[in-house]
């Protein structure tokens, strides 16, 4: 996808070299920590997706993070402060040409997003890309490069390791800038979906609900964050190269809980899954290409009332 240099004021922070650390799951209690112990073993063998569905089937309730192919987090620490755009933006912007490509990706959706709130008469807040290496913190609490890129809702942050664009072209077969460029549109959906309080909604919903409910209604976000992340390449569809769509598809089907199951476990167990299978993934992301419309995005059906 042929995007053009990031804008340098975008919100972007970096933490790579700040020594991170775990603190951020000190409040979490029992669940967060057992599952950080089992985080090194998990990772060693399935990467960064499979430590995603182990979270994603710990870890369902609340308003935690929200992952490209996880679950949830305990609420801990806050993510360091820096100033925003300007020097800051380009220093982190260009250490590396995956830092530069997430930028922008990060700020296309930026100005996608804008201009699609200012047509509806609604207010944009943009979210803040962090980037950060093996360990970091956000306000989620911890964040761990085995875990993928995720969401912030409670400091509307974007978290990044981007060795995790090496993982998914060589251990996923899913390269290609597009699928690079998914994985940042695909988080900046959530981040829509925070600003329009359908996240607020779902956590609600969840928590009144069954495991296996609250289960439906995590696939019916993530599935939206996809449609989303469609849209904003519709939206700059004159970018888009021949072989894009395909890279796209790739990289969804990869991430798909029915895949990710049957590699991690040997087993799919549909009643856990939290993401969509890789079938639905890939429909909800076409889906979104092809009408460029965010109202067609509705994967609830009528289930947030």
């Amino acid at each position: 996808m042929r995007l053009d240099d990031f804008d340098p004021n975008i919100n972007v922070g970096d933490q790579r070299g700040s020594g991170g650390g775990f603190s951020g799951f000190g409040g979490g209690g029992g669940g967060g920590g057992l599952l950080l112990a089992f985080l090194p073993m998990i990772f060693s063998r399935f990467g960064c997706f499979g430590v995603a569905i182990a979270a994603g089937l710990f870890l369902v309730f609340g308003g935690g993070l929200q992952m490209l192919g996880g679950g949830g987090a305990p609420i801990g620490s806050s993510a360091p402060t820096e100033s925003r755009g300007g020097t800051t933006a380009t220093k982190a912007c260009t250490v590396d040409a995956a830092s530069k490509a997430a930028c922008n990706a990060f700020s296309s959706a930026d100005k996608t997003w804008a201009a699609i709130f200012a047509q509806n008469g609604k207010q944009f807040e943009q979210p803040k890309l962090w980037f950060y290496s093996g360990n970091g913190q956000s306000g989620c609490g911890a964040a761990q490069s085995a875990m993928g890129p995720f969401y912030c809702p409670q400091d509307q942050g974007i978290y990044l390791d981007t060795d995790f664009f090496q993982e998914l072209a060589q251990k996923f077969r899913a390269s290609g800038d597009f699928a690079q460029d998914y994985v940042i549109a695909h988080e900046f959906g959530h981040h829509i979906q925070n600003l329009l309080g359908t996240s607020d909604r779902v956590s609600s919903l969840q928590r009144r609900s069954s495991a296996t409910d609250g289960n439906k209604l995590s696939v019916m976000l993530e599935l939206q964050a996809d449609c989303f992340a469609g849209v904003w390449a519709a939206k700059n569809r004159d970018r888009m190269d021949p072989d894009d769509l395909g890279e796209g598809m790739t990289a969804a089907k990869a991430i798909g809980d029915d895949t990710l199951q049957r590699e991690m476990q040997g087993r799919v167990v549909p009643d856990s899954f939290t993401h969509g299978t890789s079938e639905q993934r890939m429909t909800w992301l076409k889906r979104g290409i092809d009408t460029g419309d965010p109202s067609q995005c509705d994967t609830f059906n009528g289930a947030l009332g």
